[in-house]
């Protein structure tokens, strides 16, 4: 609320998920992974409910240990995703029609699981994309994942400030795999993840340039 108040811009929360809470942490043995990852889900939830209270319209629920809970034996992979997926959607589904829910997945094979992260039914998925290659976007280009979409352009871990082109060049790429069937409106661009390894003097022009690029785009392919 007091951030909010230092801006007319939208100030996005920012909370872990359940199951990114219960992956990195030291669970108790005596109930089980999925009890707690609804535990953890009803305190999340009461945190969205504060935050969309106070006036927030943009909250992002990280869960990049989502895969890595995943059970060693594939065949209880399926039960695993399935509570994994209701935790965050109990954790979210308290926000009103108007608060756009986003989460992030980064550094890691998700192409496997492309129906759980579908089902978690967040309005905007943001991934690392720079680091891989555009294979993600790819997987989720060929899956035909319909909701909106944060791709990495630049690598948070290295000092190089990209340039607007670079950035557009990357974005082109993005757009020629066919993700969104053309859809170029619901594609956001973003650094990988987070930004503190960066100084800010790497960080500024950065984001400078993500936007400029961005606006070159709109004005290219509308």
């Amino acid at each position: 609320k007091v951030a909010q108040a230092l801006t007319s811009k939208p100030v996005k929360g920012m909370l872990t998920g359940p199951v990114t809470i219960l992956n990195w942490s030291f669970p108790r043995k005596d109930i089980s992974r999925k009890e707690q990852a609804f535990q953890l889900a009803m305190s999340l939830r009461a945190e969205v409910d504060d935050l969309q209270a106070n006036g927030c319209v943009c909250l992002q629920m990280d869960d990049p240990a989502l895969r890595e809970g995943l059970p060693l034996k594939q065949e209880r992979w399926a039960q695993y995703l399935e509570w994994a997926v209701q935790a965050f959607r109990l954790a979210t589904a308290v926000a009103k029609p108007e608060v756009q829910i986003v989460t992030h997945l980064c550094y890691s094979d998700f192409g496997d699981i492309l129906e759980a992260i579908d089902g978690m039914q967040a309005d905007v998925l943001t991934i690392e994309n720079s680091r891989s290659g555009d294979e993600m976007i790819k997987c989720l280009a060929k899956y035909g994942y319909n909701r909106d979409l944060g791709a990495g352009v630049y690598d948070v871990h290295s000092p190089v400030v990209p340039s607007a082109n670079d950035i557009v060049s990357r974005i082109e790429m993005m757009i020629a795999t066919g993700l969104l069937k053309g859809h170029h409106d619901r594609i956001w661009i973003n650094p990988d993840c987070g930004l503190k390894t960066r100084q800010w003097e790497e960080v500024i022009p950065s984001l400078r340039n993500s936007v400029m690029a961005a606006t070159m785009l709109r004005e290219r392919v509308g």
